[in-house]
């Protein structure tokens, strides 16, 4: 059967969807392809085109303010890129009916100096609830869309100054709701549903605490309340930590709330709900109980609905609040615990650390990425951490074996592993400048990371989907000193949806890196019609780690040609044995390897 020759394919995520498109190969020979135009028609209201913050004209370079950035529609600025992803303005978290949006992506072509449709494709997305049964999870939308959040919010700040836990958040409110999104939704809706019914009490593991809400939630409970609080240095002395201990103290009295850190901190974010004294929900992930955990940082919550799996997590508290020190030697840090077939719940497993030794978690994470076949996304908190799946993410896109796309923060800034490239560091200071207020006074101080959402995704939309994620840092020393809890698990729905959260941090960077390095001599724009560098030059050549890309998204693991060998990008590396016996995308000539900054 022929091809398409335009493919669309959709990946729905929480509140947002990641759109791929491929070009058959044989437009490209008798067409200037300037782009893509992207057509959205929302469940209510009238289609409209997205907008690029690139156009012909305008040339961004790292002095470009927010405020200068022009948005163009891609009508007459075309994406030039083979996905991009779309955050619908009037999307709500929470609630049980889909929202159905309709796509539609149309190559544009460059006849002289004006832009003509070529073929389309278009595509229906449900963008419902990320809930299955009795398994919900939701993402943050933190200071990511920063931009949305200017022209939503005119950039107010998102709390009072000097930092405390006694300000009136009603101000705040549509802010809070707005940036901590479904994760908000799933976490004040459990809460506020234990302080209203008598017959539920809670038990909480607690890192950062520092939402004035929900510790008001948690003081309302009283002696309904047992609480797990981290104590370690920077939770000790001013920080707000140390005011929420002594609430709930006085609010749950004294021999329901306890300190500790393990060997290093009780890193878990746990709420486990009991009626009656048994266990009937859980909610854990890698979201703090935090202004910044929730409002700042990119971050996940899950919440299962199940006795069994509740009452696991129970018996975890249960042991750490008796005798946290011994925790370690415990046979509920000695294994993974398998819930192949809880009702209405994806296949899943759990750890919980520390344990005696990183093996017992991080072996199951290492089998999984070396027996990856077509790709592994990721986000973590620093590849620097000791232990083999750190070292193993740090060289994938060397191994011309996956496509592999990831970023990691440390303390001098975040580095961002995309294909065919090694990592690209972005500094701190190199973007303190592009953050706009309110989030330019959270960006560095206080604790915790910016990127909190640590998580792989194998195989995403292949056979057999995987996802890591929890509070786990997957770093050795952290599995082995660390209250944490990793999940695994095997959804492809699941799997979708954080490999569109990869990818949409990955995005954010990686236009920061490139708006950091661009000059005026080399700005960021379009490239031109009629430019002999054709921009797509490196997605049609089959020797290039971006043409895999490609055919991935758009035509899923049965559509790619080859795989570059070393993961090269730009048509340096040798092409790899196809994995399918469909033949290769013909070579673009050489010669026609457009200069990088001038494309997005």
């Amino acid at each position: 059967m022929a091809s398409k020759p335009l493919t669309l394919t959709p990946y729905p995520g929480d509140g947002a969807v990641l759109l791929a498109f491929s070009l058959d190969p044989q437009q490209l020979n008798s067409n200037d392809l300037a782009g893509f135009a992207i057509q959205c028609t929302p469940p209510t209201g009238q289609p409209y085109y997205l907008f690029n913050r690139l156009n012909f004209s305008t040339k961004m370079t790292t002095n470009t303010t927010p405020e200068q950035r022009v948005w163009t529609s891609s009508q007459a600025a075309p994406f030039q890129k083979f996905h991009w992803l779309d955050f619908p303005p009037d999307m709500v978290p929470g609630g049980t009916v889909p929202h159905t949006y309709r796509y539609k992506v149309t190559a544009r072509y460059c006849q002289g100096s004006t832009l003509v449709d070529g073929p389309s494709d278009e595509a229906t997305v449900q963008l419902a609830p990320q809930q299955n049964g009795n398994f919900e999870f939701g993402f943050t939308r933190g200071y990511l869309t920063s931009q949305a959040y200017a022209a939503k919010f005119n950039n107010k700040d998102i709390r009072q100054e000097p930092k405390t836990l006694d300000y009136d958040t009603m101000p705040f409110q549509a802010q809070y709701e707005w940036l901590g999104y479904h994760a908000r939704t799933m976490i004040f809706g459990l809460l506020q549903e234990c302080v209203k019914d008598p017959s539920l009490t809670v038990d909480l593991f607690a890192y950062d605490l520092d939402e004035p809400d929900i510790i008001k939630m948690l003081e309302a409970l009283g002696p309904r309340l047992r609480a797990f609080l981290d104590n370690a240095s920077l939770h000790t002395g001013t920080a707000l930590e140390v005011q929420a201990h002594t609430r709930l103290v006085n609010s749950a009295g004294l021999s329901n709330v306890k300190q500790g850190h393990f060997q290093r901190f009780a890193h878990d974010k746990v709420i486990i709900q009991k009626r009656n004294g048994v266990p009937t929900k859980v909610l854990t992930g890698s979201a703090n109980f935090s202004v910044r955990g929730l409002y700042v940082q990119a971050n996940n919550v899950m919440l299962f609905t199940d006795s069994q799996v509740a009452g696991l997590y129970e018996q975890v508290f249960e042991e750490a609040f008796i005798e946290m020190s011994s925790f370690s030697g415990s046979p509920l840090a000695a294994k993974w615990f398998d819930f192949p077939n809880q009702p209405n719940i994806p296949k899943f497993s759990v750890s919980f650390a520390p344990h005696k030794n990183a093996s017992v978690s991080l072996d199951l994470v290492q089998n999984a990425l070396n027996k990856a076949n077509s790709s592994v996304l990721f986000a973590v908190m620093e590849l620097g951490g000791s232990g083999p799946v750190l070292q193993t993410l740090q060289n994938l896109h060397l191994g011309g074996k996956v496509f592999s796309y990831g970023m990691t923060q440390s303390e001098a800034g975040f580095t961002v592993y995309k294909p065919g490239q090694p990592g690209v560091l972005v500094p701190f200071a190199a973007l303190d400048k592009h953050v706009p207020p309110p989030f330019d006074q959270e960006w560095r101080g206080g604790p915790g990371q910016v990127i909190h959402d640590k998580f792989i995704v194998i195989d995403f939309n292949d056979a057999n989907p995987v996802v890591f994620t929890g509070s786990s840092n997957l770093a050795e020393g952290g599995e082995q000193q660390n209250g944490d809890n990793l999940l695994a698990i095997y959804d492809p729905k699941v799997a979708s949806a954080f490999a569109v959260e990869a990818i949409r941090l990955v995005d954010h960077y990686q236009f920061r890196a490139a708006l950091q390095a661009a000059t005026n001599v080399n700005p960021l724009s379009l490239s031109p019609c009629g430019n002999a560098q054709k921009w797509w030059h490196r997605d049609y050549d089959p020797n290039d780690i971006y043409n895999l890309q490609r055919e991935l998204l758009a035509l899923r693991p049965s559509g790619i040609t080859s795989v570059p060998s070393g993961g090269a990008a730009g048509g340096r590396g040798r092409g790899a044995p196809a994995k399918t016996s469909k033949p290769p995308a013909k070579p673009i000539p050489a010669g026609m390897n457009p200069p990088r900054k001038k494309k997005r």
